[in-house]
């Protein structure tokens, strides 16, 4: 079995780094971009990409992981707080959307893709698995968008039409790409600020602490998977 990591920042990346160093591990690039190659105590093979920020970087990536043969594609990293949730909170995000993909001008529902399903959910398994290793941790509907959100009238907008409860600049893109290999995702993230006017110092703040440990949730996670 194969297990794929998407991370975007790498700050939110150095910690996992820092833990596969202390093993045996092949490294890699993809796109210019860092991969990490390893195995998990269970026997499975990991493949953990550094993408970069935002939908783009993060679909390519997911792209590439089910391309080499992942079985399952998991993802971490901070998030903006819309309803429901408090800075620190962890959150195992249930549903993905493209909350800034419009074209309702020409007919269709915010976020609709003519043809496609466009709201995304998260393996039942994976997601179970997450929660049963982060106790009290929140679900619900994470939206993405190529925008990092400090703007009180936007964020009141995503919880109104999309009833979020955080928002991000990947998973959705992740979702997209899983939900259309047929391979099992799920995701994993925690609250960094309000998505309001202080949202971009709340953020800097907290990803400079090296703290969420996330990673290592992931990690178990993976290493706790016998079968998809």
């Amino acid at each position: 079995m194969k297990i794929g990591i998407v991370v975007a920042d790498r700050e939110e990346w150095q910690p996992l780094r820092e833990q596969v160093e202390q093993g045996d591990y092949r490294e890699e690039t993809f796109l210019g971009r860092e991969v990490l190659c390893f195995s998990l105590p269970n026997g499975a093979q990991a493949e953990a990409i550094l993408c970069g920020i935002g939908k783009v970087n993060a679909a390519a990536a997911a792209a590439h992981l089910a391309d080499s043969g992942c079985h399952a594609v998991l993802n971490y990293g901070l998030s903006g707080g819309i309803s429901g949730v408090a800075r620190g909170e962890i959150c195992v995000c249930d549903r993905f959307l493209e909350h800034d993909f419009d074209l309702t001008g020409i007919g269709y529902k915010p976020c609709e893709k003519p043809d496609q399903r466009y709201i995304y959910s998260a393996d039942r398994k994976l997601t179970e698995r997450l929660l049963a290793l982060a106790p009290g941790a929140k679900t619900g509907t994470a939206v993405t968008g190529d925008t990092f959100v400090s703007d009180p009238a936007l964020r009141d907008f995503l919880k109104t039409q999309f009833h979020a409860m955080c928002c991000d600049m990947e998973t959705a893109a992740i979702a997209y790409v899983c939900e259309y290999a047929g391979i099992p995702f799920a995701s994993v993230r925690r609250i960094s600020d309000d998505a309001g006017n202080d949202a971009i110092e709340s953020y800097r703040e907290m990803n400079r602490m090296h703290e969420m440990h996330l990673h290592d949730l992931i990690l178990r996670c993976a290493a706790g998977l016998e079968t998809l």
